[in-house]
């Protein structure tokens, strides 16, 4: 369709409209009639001047200011706790070690122990891995938090706590790890509590009694941290 066609298809629809405003379609018509009479080219973006338009504040992208030393230094103090990730993986390290130690002192046993002595090894198996899986929560949820981003967007292994991670949502999480390790170490004990009081036995009435007052205070502890955080999202919701 020519410019002219446009123009006057244009104007024939706007003087045909019932529904649109007189001032709307008299003032459309007049600058299409002018439009038609100062131009015959082609309806395209640099008739408008459209690259040329000034990019808002929020469009243009940022701009790091340079810091003064102080501040540099203080923000760049965070990576001292580098050593601290790097040996937590090392200890990570001798957790897997032990893991391994003792499945293989459970594969040479299996056929002398019974099914109590195999329970509680087993259960100090699964104690050793939630013990690794917290060990790696801290690992990359500290360093993500407070050292430096991860930049695992996309990554098909990235874990899925990862991507809302805070320092709030690490200590709700740590606080549910430390309950589950210590509920692993107090089933061990309720399982071999039945010589509790025999001579010679490693459990007490007063020691077994005041492992299950702390598991509860592990439990309140972490009841208190979620409770705590979501006043803390609320008040934040309301204030937004």
């Amino acid at each position: 369709m020519t410019d002219n066609a446009t123009h006057q298809a244009a104007i024939l629809v706007l003087s045909t409209a019932p529904i649109l405003p007189n001032a709307i379609k008299t003032c459309f018509i007049t600058v299409s009639r002018r439009a038609l009479t100062f131009t015959r080219q082609p309806l395209t973006l640099h008739a408008f001047n459209l690259t040329h338009i000034p990019m808002s504040k929020h469009d243009q992208p940022y701009k790091y200011e340079p810091m003064a030393f102080l501040p540099r230094l203080i923000f760049a103090s965070r990576w001292l706790q580098l050593p601290l990730y790097l040996g937590l993986i090392v200890a990570q390290a001798v957790y897997v070690f032990l893991f391994m130690k003792e499945l293989w002192h459970l594969i040479t046993h299996a056929t002398e122990w019974g099914e109590l002595e195999i329970m509680l090894m087993v259960l100090g198996l699964i104690d050793v891995v939630m013990i690794s899986n917290l060990l790696v929560m801290v690992i990359v949820g500290g360093y993500e938090t407070f050292v430096s981003r991860l930049r695992l967007e996309g990554h098909p292994d990235q874990p899925e706590w990862l991507s809302h991670v805070n320092a709030s949502v690490l200590k709700v999480k740590l606080a549910m790890a430390i309950i589950g390790i210590s509920s692993i170490h107090l089933l061990k004990t309720f399982i071999a509590i039945g010589n509790l009081g025999a001579e010679g036995s490693p459990y007490t009435a007063q020691g077994v009694l005041w492992q299950t007052i702390i598991h509860c205070v592990f439990i309140l502890s972490a009841i208190g941290i979620a409770w705590t955080d979501k006043l803390m999202m609320s008040a934040s919701s309301k204030h937004h």
